[in-house]
């Protein structure tokens, strides 16, 4: 027997006109969904409807579509993302909801993602952290030096890599009890440390980096690990180890 290509679905969406009024969660009801249509599309196909009503849509942010952008960051059914693993939202399908299923679709919550509108969040601050990080600068002595031609050990350069590979979505902010940004930091910071070109400017990096975490109002790490677990990018936890170390040495320098 064929499974059933369309379900009919509850929704309950956060929906808050700005940040400085309260928000509540919304009902509606959306027939036939197509169980091959993402997430995003589902909610296209909400507000499509909700138009052809003349109600106001539910504003989310959204760009690439393809799990590369992380803007599409969404609280879903308790879970960052959805319930699936190694995915961003874009990336999931409704085939992993049932008919008749209540979906509850809300922003990220955190004091340092501010709600901007509906499940739209303000992640500047991520912004601010990588800026503070600065630059990475190289003594060329007068000529032009081919980075290729600067010996790296595969090991640091793979870990380089997979730390390089946080797209920055907040997950991790999302998931975290304390609203802790330290994997998210530790991935930013790990991507330089582990290259020589990093080296430079590393102890003024890590400490600018964790200072401006601080002031953002980001919470404390407590090792729970629900970060990594959430992580649509598989970032590990070794990156927060590695920045705690990093910010050791560059304190008693």
């Amino acid at each position: 027997m064929a499974s059933k290509k369309n379900i009919n679905i509850n929704l309950k969406i956060w929906r808050q006109k700005n940040g400085n009024v309260k928000g509540q969660l919304v009902d509606y009801k959306l027939d036939n969904v197509s169980t091959d249509s993402s997430f995003l599309e589902m909610l296209d196909q909400l507000n499509e409807q909700l138009v052809s009503q003349k109600q106001e849509p539910v504003a989310f942010d959204h760009d690439c579509r393809e799990g590369i952008c992380g803007s599409c960051s969404l609280f879903i059914n308790g879970r960052a993302h959805g319930p699936d693993t190694g995915i961003t939202t874009c990336q999931l399908h409704m085939r992993m909801f049932k008919d008749g299923d209540t979906i509850y679709v809300e922003p990220w919550r955190s004091r340092a993602f501010p709600i901007i509108k509906d499940l739209v969040v303000d992640r500047s601050a991520f912004d601010r952290i990588q800026q503070a990080g600065g630059f990475v600068s190289v003594n060329t002595s007068g000529r032009t030096i081919d980075a290729n031609t600067i010996p790296v050990p595969k090991e640091n350069a793979d870990k380089a890599f997979e730390a390089a590979a946080c797209i920055g979505c907040g997950a991790c902010v999302a998931t975290c009890k304390n609203g802790s940004a330290m994997l998210f930091v530790g991935a930013k910071v790990s991507q330089y440390a582990l290259l020589p070109q990093g080296k430079v400017e590393a102890t003024q990096r890590v400490m600018n980096m964790v200072r401006q975490m601080d002031e953002e109002g980001f919470g404390n790490c407590t090792n729970t690990g629900a970060c990594e677990i959430e992580c649509p990018k598989g970032i590990s936890l070794e990156n927060i180890a590695r920045m705690n170390r990093e910010y050791l040495k560059a304190s008693l320098k």
